[in-house]
């Protein structure tokens, strides 16, 4: 554990002159809600307004063993779309705070999706502004050498401003697929120290997301099966979840996520009065004595009495 801290202590102080500081992208077990900060394409998809808040811990209740501080991993996202006529598609607004060790991470994302028929589905494809202000505080760090003049010692941040793009295609009540990217530009900071010998910044972590998803009806109209997976990559890493979740009647679901050499992860949800509640208890399958990680989600959808143009479906379903 002692080892695993130094690690990431030593990864977050940029250890090595001319490294940049980049952080992997959060990923939450109940992704099929946070489809839209990181994919604007997302926006507007649905029947109305969609609010949703995810908070996750991480490893909950992880120490550093230098300085007794808990530092799991911690987030909080807020987002928001809707879909708006005469713009021929969405719009949408999603903020994050990410808290990883000595680093905070606070995003704010704004975009439009453009809605065109495709088949008997609807594809959209988006573009979002991505604000990052990222600081960290060196000074909580613990270096293996004392003064060492690659490491700043006070807090640095900095505002990266970049852009995320996507592409969601739905066939409502049927599938959807997806691909996206944040961090397109992958944005560089100023220098972290204006002092230090070293070049080292911020630097925006581009990553990768590829989605889908599948509704599938029993004959008994009381269950309903939704089967997903979604690949996401910064080219240094890859992460793969694959996930199913079996609603009751509209009313109750049961389900289990499984992210790739990482975690199995227990599903549950609900809805009370139209708000969706999901809970995801992730335990750890790394090996390493770490503590599981909980999330909860929370969504609600304000329908919008819109105009829709005819569509011609060929599943008796949409008749």
């Amino acid at each position: 554990m002692h080892k695993i801290v130094k690690i990431l202590v030593l990864i977050m102080t940029l250890a090595t002159a001319g490294a940049v500081c980049a952080q992997q992208a959060p990923i939450f077990t109940n992704y099929s809600d946070s489809y839209a900060v990181i994919n604007p394409g997302y926006y507007g998809l649905s029947e109305g307004v969609n609010a949703m808040g995810i908070y996750r811990n991480q490893w909950t209740g992880f120490k550093d063993d230098v300085t007794g501080m808990t530092v799991s991993p911690v987030t909080f996202l807020a987002s928001a779309d809707m879909p708006i006529k005469v713009l021929r598609g969405g719009v949408g607004i999603s903020l994050m705070k990410d808290q990883l060790g000595f680093e905070n991470s606070v995003g704010l994302n704004l975009g439009y999706s453009y809605h065109m028929d495709l088949g008997a589905g609807v594809l959209g494809l988006g573009l979002a502004f991505n604000f990052n202000n990222r600081t960290v505080d060196f000074s909580k760090a613990k270096p293996l050498h004392d003064n060492d003049p690659v490491i700043p010692s006070t807090e640095q941040s900095d505002m990266l401003v970049d852009f995320n793009f996507g592409l969601f295609y739905t066939v409502p009540e049927t599938f959807y697929v997806a691909f996206s990217t944040t961090s397109l530009m992958q944005a560089k900071g100023k220098a972290l120290e204006g002092t230090s010998s070293t070049s080292a910044s911020f630097v925006g972590d581009r990553t990768f997301y590829l989605a889908a998803g599948y509704e599938y009806q029993f004959l008994n109209p009381k269950f309903q099966l939704n089967p997903s997976m979604l690949l996401l990559s910064d080219i240094a890493s890859t992460q793969i979840n694959v996930s199913a979740r079996l609603w009751y009647n509209n009313k109750f679901s049961f389900g289990v996520n499984y992210r790739y050499q990482e975690s199995v992860d227990l599903l549950v949800g609900f809805v009370i009065k139209g708000v969706q509640i999901n809970y995801a208890y992730d335990i750890n399958t790394l090996g390493l004595k770490l503590n599981g990680s909980h999330e909860v989600s929370l969504s609600y959808c304000f329908k919008l009495d819109l105009e829709k143009s005819p569509r011609i479906y060929r599943s008796i379903r949409y008749l």
